[in-house]
């Protein structure tokens, strides 16, 4: 190979870095409290594991990452989770090593966790692609001021979607839940055997019941394809526990859940500060 050729190859391969080159890492970490271990701690080491619990999932800390969002759980999967997000994995690692290294560490049992990307879906639709929908999905007239409406509104939403998909917000709305899933059931419904094209119809349908939430469930969807055991991460914020009832009955109907899709156990619980935790949690 040439010393030109040798050097244009070399220039395409960006440096090793932990560092995504778009989007984010994301973990979700669920706990137990082990209440006969905590019970162990003398009053001291309590009062200690407390300070440095609140100082571990405070969101404005400078070592904190991008984004930290702490919740207590509903029922016996866990006690609290805590979502984590950012382009520096080591500060998202440090949180959760921090927790275990406290002087609570001990009665803290990890119950569960995920780790995965940020990304734009393929599903996304293209500016063409939502002409196409608003043609044969909401029968629109292209001549209508509805239609030329709708199409420049989306144009310039577009950067703005895919920012919020790599570089999230998470919502200060009350009831959360998360579930991993796949999109592969069985032998004969294996969702990477289907074109693109066959892909992108299913998931505009899926798109559009999820848009009828707009405004009440905010959703993150995470890749984890090769770093995890499953191939998505969900993580739904809503206004009411209804709606995230409501939101994953409907999708259920929809061909791509229906026919292909495989889902983990569900985490649902409601945000709450890591003060608010320390009391919620009677730690």
């Amino acid at each position: 190979m040439s010393t030109t050729a040798q050097t244009r190859t070399t220039e395409q391969i960006p440096p090793p870095s932990l560092q995504p080159e778009t989007g984010w890492h994301v973990l979700h970490l669920f706990y137990r409290i082990r209440r006969d271990l905590l019970a162990h701690l003398s009053a001291d080491e309590r009062a200690r594991g407390r300070e440095q619990f609140i100082e571990l999932l405070d969101p404005l800390a400078e070592t904190a990452p991008n984004r930290l969002q702490s919740f207590a759980m509903v029922g016996h999967k866990g006690d609290f989770g805590v979502i984590l997000a950012g382009e520096d994995l080591a500060r998202i690692q440090a949180v959760q090593q921090g927790l275990q290294a406290s002087a609570l560490g001990p009665a803290l049992e990890p119950s569960f966790s995920y780790y995965s990307l940020t990304e734009v879906s393929e599903s996304l639709p293209t500016l063409e692609q939502y002409e196409r929908l608003l043609i044969e999905h909401d029968g629109l007239d292209p001549a209508s001021e509805t239609f030329a409406i709708k199409k420049k509104t989306y144009a310039g939403r577009m950067d703005e979607m895919h920012r919020t998909r790599l570089y999230p917000e998470f919502p200060d709305w009350p009831a959360l839940c998360f579930y991993p899933m796949n999109k592969l059931r069985g032998e004969s419904k294996n969702w990477f055997r289907l074109d693109f094209e066959t892909r992108r119809k299913l998931m505009e349908v899926h798109g559009f019941t999820g848009r009828s939430f707009a405004g009440k469930v905010l959703q993150l969807i995470t890749a984890s394809t090769g770093i995890d055991d499953w191939e998505w991460g969900v993580t739904l914020w809503a206004k009411n526990p209804k709606y995230l009832k409501d939101l994953v009955y409907q999708m259920r109907f929809d061909e791509s859940s229906a026919e292909y899709a495989v889902f983990g156990p569900f985490y649902f619980g409601f945000l709450q500060t890591a003060e608010e935790l320390v009391t919620q949690l009677s730690l």
